[in-house]
């Protein structure tokens, strides 16, 4: 496997993201076929990474995936020349229980592929302080190796010369210093999200981050300090598919979807026939089952429910065969959704699900799943681990749970999914099987 490197830092919001990009597009400009990965269950991240590095991105998750999985999809680094993955959170955040192989945190990753932690350190509003961090996060877990740091929003040379004399203190190797500037903007919206196909400018916006990097990084310094992964057989990668043919919603407002799932089922040979709900298509009919992705349903929910042909289709659909949606795709699933305006919009009535956006809550988290009833590529008694973010609140449920859910340190979760006839859903994405 090529040498690759962790991006990580102390806590969210130190540029991680900007300096993850910028890298990827910047090694790229020299001609370095670049694999990027995303530690964690963030499907917004790896968007971007593929449009800054020219291939696609996978999420790797210590929590949810078994080890093998991971070492699968470690081997598609085949072919590349350098692996960047990007940290979630701070280096060590995880959850106090582990899952399948790890914490979740981005250190179990790091450790596992043998990949050294590029530290991205927001120097703002300290000086050597940021060495005593930095030296901190090096000996917390020693078998976690730190390569070195980049330090982030540096105000002024005068800053920088102290910055840099606390880490040679430490003996932590400065790799390269950014200065402070306009952000980069990485927008947000609804969720506090925005995929990468919706950014208006988002090749002017890597462009930017390649640049600002480029000058700013000792590139050259930073690839020698990267390590070999370990191995895992190439095309390793197989997850048993709900179905031979499936029928996948898929436009803006069916978008969330994890990369290795589908992989996973093209490889397993599943054929995928996708459908657009917001051009009011019906998936295919000879399709043995419908997956409706999470996404933005709550932002297209008007036309969504003036597609009838969409929402009829589907009701054939279900009449004979599988449906099951995860989020979005689970809320569209049921009778009714309120948006964030208090108006309330048909849906496809196959559940008895209403739920509404006019009063925000967030759900954030890890949920492991056994399941009361069977579901696309799952049989009764089968347990799932996903991960759920969604800010809607369930207004009406009125059908069976699919499956009893706790969160990540065994708490109960409610409403996290249901089921009537052969239509399914849960709030959380799936990410894997579980034992």
């Amino acid at each position: 496997m090529p040498p690759g490197l962790m991006i990580a830092a102390p806590a969210s919001g130190s540029g991680k993201t900007t300096v993850m990009l910028g890298l990827a597009r910047a090694f790229r400009d020299r001609g370095v076929i670049v694999q990027p990965y995303k530690s964690g269950p963030d499907y917004i991240d790896p968007g971007f990474h593929a449009a800054a590095a020219g291939r696609p991105s996978w999420n790797l998750d210590s929590w949810a995936m078994p080890a093998a999985m991971i070492d699968a999809l470690g081997a598609e680094a085949s072919g590349a020349d350098l692996v960047l993955a990007e940290g979630s959170m701070g280096l060590y955040d995880g959850v106090a229980l582990p899952g399948v192989s790890g914490s979740g945190a981005s250190a179990d990753i790091a450790r596992r592929r043998g990949w050294p932690v590029v530290l991205v350190l927001d120097v703002s509003g300290q000086a050597q302080t940021a060495a005593a961090v930095a030296l901190g996060l090096a000996r917390f877990q020693p078998d976690v190796r730190i390569a070195g740091a980049i330090l982030n929003r540096v105000a002024s040379p005068r800053h920088e010369a102290l910055v840099r004399a606390g880490m040679a203190q430490a003996g932590i190797a400065v790799l390269g210093a950014l200065p402070r500037r306009a952000k980069i903007e990485m927008p947000e919206r609804h969720l506090g999200l925005v995929q990468a196909e919706e950014h208006g400018a988002l090749e002017a916006m890597i462009a930017e981050a390649a640049d600002f990097v480029a000058d700013n990084v000792d590139l050259d310094a930073l690839r020698r300090a990267a390590v070999g992964g370990e191995g895992g057989a190439d095309g390793a990668l197989k997850i048993a598919p709900p179905g031979q043919r499936i029928a996948l919603a898929r436009d803006a407002a069916f978008s969330f979807v994890y990369p290795h799932m589908l992989a996973g089922w093209r490889r397993a040979g599943a054929e995928i026939l996708p459908f657009s709900p917001l051009a009011d298509q019906a998936p295919d009919g000879t399709a043995d089952v419908c997956w409706l992705p999470g996404g933005y349903p709550e932002l297209h929910a008007g036309r969504l429910a003036a597609a009838p042909n969409f929402r009829a289709g589907l009701r054939r659909f279900a009449a004979t065969r599988p449906v099951h949606g995860e989020c979005g795709g689970y809320m569209v699933m049921g009778s009714a959704l309120i948006d964030a305006e208090g108006v309330s919009h048909e849906m496809a009535r196959l559940l008895g699900l209403v739920t509404s956006y006019a009063a925000r809550r967030m759900h954030l988290g890890y949920r492991r799943a056994q399941l009361l009833a069977a579901m696309p590529g799952f049989p009764t008694g089968g347990a799932l681990r996903g991960h759920e973010f969604h800010y809607s609140s369930v207004v009406a449920l009125n059908d069976p749970p699919l499956a009893q859910v706790v969160d990540a340190a065994g708490a109960p979760v409610t409403e996290t999914g249901s089921r009537r006839g052969l239509a399914t859903g849960t709030f959380f994405h799936l990410i894997a099987g579980a034992a």
